[in-house]
């Protein structure tokens, strides 16, 4: 048998002494940083809170110069893509994204994309209404979004993504209701516009990383904006050339003139009248109502009555078709570039009604060298003797 001496029993002691010293040191050491690191998390937590109060006490605050600048306030679906239309046009100061229309006060990005804020992904926009109109604002809020949708916008679905327009004044709410009738009625969507119209009460700016997100964060944004769907809509409804311009009605004089739903235009045309003032069709050459009429009188849109074109102004073209050297006024025309046909050409259009009315073109006779070729379908004829009687007494003096 093997015996251990009383030197070797020490050491061997020792030894086991010794690891249990280190046991317990590496025990209290761990427990020590343990503890550390939980006052550290807590302390970083407070600090967190801390700054997360101090923003939402100046949630509501975005500085400008009212005395200068207006401010107009627009919802239409996920705000990091409403915001690069806006910022790049001339007399927007600041496009800030937020959220507003809810009862939550202070609410954060999660609490608004749970929806049970009641609030919406919003745009507030600072301008300069001597360069920009609030009206020419409406005119670019419409091509970003899909205002007959009722549910979100594109892939973000949930009220907190539906479109919206919140007015700061009745002039404002005046404004906004007369660009959404006209463009309800333009017969450039299919469905009925239901984007909402709303008093605007508080705007609580997002956090700072939603802010310019599109330049920060460039590749995830245009990865997103190319999901969404968005651009494939956009491109579907209003293509390279296709344009609508909202027109205020105010003492001028096209206060009297108005359109009607789509709908309506429909059952009141006839067949024909609508393909070619609706769908862009033509009508057949010296095959149809006025390209030979002689008779003074004035030429109105066939919809809204806008007073288009003059006898006086009517010539013998060639083509079959009636032809004018210039409209009336140039108020009630809207131009668009037609691609169709292999070529490029310009549309003629009633402003008001938005009506396909023919191409002008530039081998007519003086004094202005253009031929507006119309087509009689999108006409009606007033007589010189009937104008006082329908109302458009004022252009007696044309005759």
């Amino acid at each position: 048998m093997y015996n251990i001496s009383d030197n070797n029993y020490r050491l061997i002691t020792n030894i086991k002494e010794g690891d249990l010293m280190v046991k317990k040191r590496i025990k209290i050491i761990f427990s020590l940083s343990l503890v550390f690191l939980i006052i550290l998390i807590i302390a970083r937590v407070t600090i967190s809170n801390k700054n997360n109060d101090k923003s939402n006490e100046d949630k509501t605050t975005i500085e400008y110069d009212d005395t200068k600048y207006e401010k107009a306030i627009f919802a239409g679906g996920c705000f990091w893509c409403m915001e690069p239309p806006f910022e790049k046009l001339e007399g927007v100061q600041a496009v800030v994204s937020g959220y507003t229309g809810g009862y939550v006060k202070n609410p954060s990005y999660k609490d608004v994309s749970s929806g049970t804020t009641g609030h919406l992904e919003s745009v507030f926009i600072i301008y300069d209404p001597k360069v920009i109109s609030y009206a020419q604002l409406l005119d670019v809020f419409w091509k970003q979004i899909n205002p007959t949708d009722a549910l979100g916008q594109f892939v973000d679905r949930g009220e907190q993504y539906s479109s919206a327009i919140f007015y700061k004044d009745e002039e404002q709410k005046r404004i906004a209701q007369i660009s959404k009738e006209q463009i309800d009625k333009s017969g450039i969507y299919e469905a009925s516009v239901v984007t909402k119209i709303i008093s605007f009460d508080e705007f609580y700016v997002a956090e700072e990383y939603h802010q310019d997100y599109y330049l920060k964060n460039s590749l995830k944004y245009k990865y997103y904006r190319n999901a969404s769907g968005r651009d494939d809509y956009l491109k579907e409804i209003w293509g390279e050339e296709k344009k609508f311009e909202t027109i205020i009605y105010g003492d001028d004089k096209m206060k009297k003139y108005s359109t009607l739903p789509e709908k309506e235009i429909k059952e009141k045309l006839t067949e024909n009248q609508y393909e070619v003032s609706r769908q862009k069709g033509t009508e057949p050459a010296f095959n149809n109502e006025y390209w030979d009429n002689k008779k003074e009188g004035i030429y109105v849109d066939l919809v809204s009555g806008e007073p288009l074109f003059s006898s006086t102004d009517k010539y013998e073209s060639g083509t079959g078709w009636p032809s004018f050297t210039k409209p009336i006024d140039d108020a009630y025309i809207a131009y668009e570039k037609d691609r169709s046909l292999f070529s490029v050409r310009t549309e003629v259009k009633s402003k008001i009604s938005g009506s396909h009315l023919g191409h002008v073109f530039d081998d007519g006779i003086e004094p202005t060298g253009l031929r507006y070729c119309m087509n009689s379908a999108a006409l009606r004829f007033i007589p010189k003797e009937d104008l006082e009687k329908e109302g458009y007494g004022e252009y007696l003096e044309l005759f």
